[in-house]
């Protein structure tokens, strides 16, 4: 059996595993929440340990700890941070109470235990480290912070690499034609270089959107407390607490305006969700061309060969799958799933509190990681490796009957469909069906039937 310790709080005894920084409210819950095995994200605890630890600086200025507990409790937390076991100590679920106050009361706890040992002196959860605190502020607050550290940090920084491995790719490319296709079928022509300037800009409108939602990320609950009104946070705690968290962080955090909006709902990270959706929709856009570009290689379009990374079948030799762009697409609807989620959660605002916070915070911070996770693979290990079959697209090109359409302005819409037609049915050029029903001279023809001409806007006149 485990050594355990007795640890005792305000509903009494419980035992509490003996090697533990965390003390009876956290066991508590360990022992009302077995649901998933999974705790809050380590970067939601992190956001956490930022929060108790600014938090203490700025009691310490408004003399309300000591600079003796001050240091002890900043000491504990940069301890935590450092401590790469760091979420052995905070083991609660996710579903858990949904104010998320068993997660605050652990970090107390572990902070408390750890400074009193570090400073020689005894803190209290309560009274010292939750200090001008209540989970009510402290969790919503740890959403946006942890929120938008990852975007900073994380996604923000990877899509901007996809992008340019997209635009790089789009330069290589922009000679290239190819068919296009419009409702899987055959339409006019295309370059490589207009394809993926379409990827290219569905990333950089999600950086603009994401970039958009920092400033009310970075906007907290801080001071509001237990309903908003801010009883027991003096006055200045606040500020002061996100001026030393900015600090420490290197990202402008203030109080927001309206602390009963920013606890009782949670319509910023809801609306935040819908950006992260609409990136996953983009994602999927961009692996599922690339999917179909690369299928065949006999049977499919066969138009690019995205690199090989690991055999695609156990029974089958030689099969090589696009295993990248499949990863990717079932991120997205993991990500898709994670918006539905918040969205109901984003509803349970009953009066004061919202109480899905934990809930919240696992499917947001769950999206960032793997989005930002998925667009690094997706530009490395597909986009920047990707061939292009060149003969196999020259081929279908310019046997191609929509290249018709190009001749509307001459011949007319239906004597070109009655070239098309044939040209398609015969299985011949349409340059040569062209030049035997129309009265339009060869060169004529072939200039006007060019499939990269074809892929040109008309200059702007002056």
């Amino acid at each position: 059996m485990k050594r355990t310790r007795t640890e005792k709080d305000s509903m009494g005894e419980i035992e509490v595993p003996f090697e533990a920084l965390y003390g009876a409210q956290t066991q508590r819950a360990v022992n009302n929440f077995p649901v998933s095995g999974q705790p809050l994200p380590q970067r939601f605890i992190i956001s956490l340990l930022h929060v108790k630890r600014a938090a203490a600086q700025a009691n310490h200025d408004l003399k309300g700890l000591s600079a003796p507990m001050s240091g002890a409790i900043i000491k504990a937390c940069d301890q935590l941070l450092d401590d790469p076991e760091l979420m052995t100590h905070f083991p609660i679920d996710v579903f858990q109470t949904g104010s998320g106050t068993s997660t605050n009361m652990n970090a107390n706890e572990v902070i408390a235990r750890l400074a009193s040992q570090l400073g020689g002196m005894t803190l209290q959860p309560n009274d010292h480290v939750n200090q001008s605190q209540s989970s009510n502020d402290v969790i919503p607050s740890c959403i946006h912070i942890s929120a938008s550290l990852a975007l900073h940090h994380h996604l923000m920084p990877a899509l901007l690499h996809l992008a340019k491995c997209i635009d790089g790719r789009a330069d290589e490319l922009a000679e290239v034609c190819k068919t296009g296709r419009t409702h899987l079928m055959d339409a006019m022509p295309i370059t490589f270089g207009q394809v993926l300037s379409g990827w290219s800009t569905q990333i950089k409108a999600n950086l603009v959107r994401l970039e958009s939602q920092q400033s009310m990320l970075q906007q907290l609950a801080l001071g509001g407390t237990a309903v908003g009104t801010g009883v027991n946070a003096p006055a200045g705690f606040a500020s002061l607490t996100c001026r030393h968290m900015s600090d420490e962080l290197q990202m402008a955090f203030i109080p927001t305006d309206n602390a009963y909006a920013a606890m009782a709902t949670q319509d910023v990270a809801v609306a935040l969700s819908g950006i992260l959706r609409t990136c996953a929709v983009s994602l999927m856009k961009i692996s599922n061309d690339l999917r179909w570009m690369n299928s065949g290689p006999l049977a499919g379009l066969g138009e690019i060969v995205l690199p090989e990374l690991q055999p695609g079948s156990s029974i089958m030799p030689g099969k090589v799958n696009p295993v990248i762009p499949e990863s990717t697409a079932m991120v997205a609807a993991q990500v898709m799933g994670n918006d539905a989620t918040i969205g109901i959660a984003g509803q349970s605002g009953n009066f004061e509190l919202n109480v899905m916070l934990p809930l919240i915070a696992s499917r947001l911070l769950d999206s960032i990681e793997l989005l930002g996770s998925s667009a690094r693979l997706l530009a490395d290990k597909a986009i920047s490796g990707f061939t292009v079959n060149e003969p196999h697209i020259q081929e279908a090109l310019f046997r191609n009957p929509i290249l018709a359409t190009a001749l509307n302005p001459h011949i007319g819409y239906l004597k070109a469909a009655e070239v098309a037609k044939r040209a398609y049915k015969e299985g011949r050029p349409i340059v040569e069906v062209a030049e035997q029903m129309t009265d339009l001279p060869r060169n004529q023809l072939e200039e006007l039937l060019n499939p990269m001409s074809l892929t040109r806007k008309p200059e702007k006149k002056d």
